[in-house]
């Protein structure tokens, strides 16, 4: 096993707590799918979120799922002009025995537009 980043985003259609926090869930639930991974290998979250989206953590979601152990942190994106706006990524350290073109990277929504060479 060793040490791997798993990107994903998603988008939400406003700021609202309710919507933040099914996104943040949704987008958690298939990278877990897609990479199967179990909760024992994931060493650390990074969620950043876009300027125009404070109404709730994303990590809060991570936890309402049982993250509780897993070491989290929320953070704004830069404001680039013309970027995509209400915008929720993550980079997940993993343990795993996937090699670097195994890793399915997740983008939903909006977000598919971020990485169109990673969705299928």
């Amino acid at each position: 096993m060793c040490v791997r980043g798993i990107r994903g985003a998603t988008t939400v259609e406003e700021n609202s707590a309710e919507l933040i926090r099914a996104a943040t869930k949704e987008l958690l639930q298939a990278l877990i799918a897609e990479n199967s991974i179990s909760l024992e290998d994931v060493i650390s979250a990074l969620f950043t979120v876009t300027p125009d989206l404070n109404a709730y953590f994303p990590a809060s979601s991570a936890r309402e799922i049982g993250w509780e152990r897993v070491p989290m942190i929320c953070a704004t994106e830069i404001p680039v002009p013309g970027a995509i706006q209400l915008c929720i990524r993550i980079l997940l350290h993993v343990n795993t025995s996937l090699s670097q073109k195994e890793i399915k990277h997740v983008y939903l929504h909006k977000a598919a537009s971020l990485r169109m060479d990673l969705v299928t």
